[in-house]
């Protein structure tokens, strides 16, 4: 019989054989009613529409589709969906929060070239029963998704995880972020520190700042989310998987004047716009 040790060990193995991570099988749908994933499914498609809407914004419209639901209630499930700035818990003083905000570098900046600015961010993933979280991280000049991980919680160890897959990649000047909790964490922080890397957060209620991210958001759940009733983590994994290979190597991107992100950022190809 396999210790403890041995037994982990077997399942780390397995999970990279498959390239699962241990989400995929540790995972137990979240206990959520059938009317609150009715309801958290619609905030996140309205948010997804318009990500400068917040709770009371969403809430006019959820009454308006004849739900009833508070303002209060709609802004606690954005924050469980990660759809708004989560902030570390009230044990810590205003002073020491403050000091892991960092200010936002970007305000004309002119993004010119690869590695210059990475984003990331957290977003909801809905499937059949319960959902998961997403957070991925993206070049901003080329559009190339670097790296991805899903969670069924937002403790921030699949924030380090893509992290560190998209820091074996490549080394950015600057990464852009909300100011999330898993973002404002010292071990999110500190990871950046140590590689030289600057760090940059979005002005609070400022979305609009990691503009490239909710359009991937966007085009993501349009395109494979929508469309698809993941039944587990591995479907999701899969689904997802399988969208970001074709959005990097195979769907010419307007904004690269017809380049793909891979072609931009693994070829050195120059955009011609």
């Amino acid at each position: 019989m396999l210790d403890l040790k041995e037994r982990e060990h077997s399942i780390l193995w397995q999970c990279e054989l498959l390239s699962l991570n241990r989400t995929s099988l540790y995972y137990k749908p979240i206990p959520v009613s059938e009317e609150k994933l009715k309801i958290l499914n619609r905030i996140d498609e309205i948010f997804t529409e318009d990500p400068s809407f917040g709770g009371r914004t969403i809430g006019t419209i959820l009454r308006r589709e004849g739900l009833s639901i508070s303002d209060p209630t709609v802004r606690k499930y954005m924050t469980e969906m990660g759809l708004t700035a989560i902030y570390p818990g009230p044990n810590l003083s205003k002073k020491a929060h403050e000091s892991m905000v960092y200010p936002y570098l970007l305000r004309g900046v002119d993004i010119c070239r690869n590695n210059q600015v990475w984003g990331t961010d957290i977003t909801y993933i809905r499937m059949n029963q319960g959902f998961l979280y997403l957070v991925a991280f993206m070049d901003w000049y080329s559009r190339y998704v670097l790296s991805w991980e899903l969670s069924d919680s937002l403790d921030v160890s699949f924030v380090i995880a893509a992290l560190e897959n998209a820091l074996a990649a490549a080394c950015p000047e600057i990464v852009n972020s909300d100011q999330g909790s898993q973002f404002t964490s010292k071990e999110y922080t500190s990871r950046l520190t140590s590689n030289h890397v600057r760090i940059s957060m979005d002005g609070r209620g400022r979305c609009m700042d990691n503009i490239f991210t909710e359009r991937l958001w966007r085009s993501l759940k349009y395109q494979e989310v929508y469309l698809t009733e993941y039944r587990s983590p591995r479907e999701a994994r899969s689904g997802i998987g399988n969208y970001f290979h074709k959005y990097n190597t195979y769907r010419p991107h307007q904004g690269l004047g017809g380049l793909t992100p891979a072609d931009v950022f693994l070829y050195g190809r120059e955009p011609i716009l």
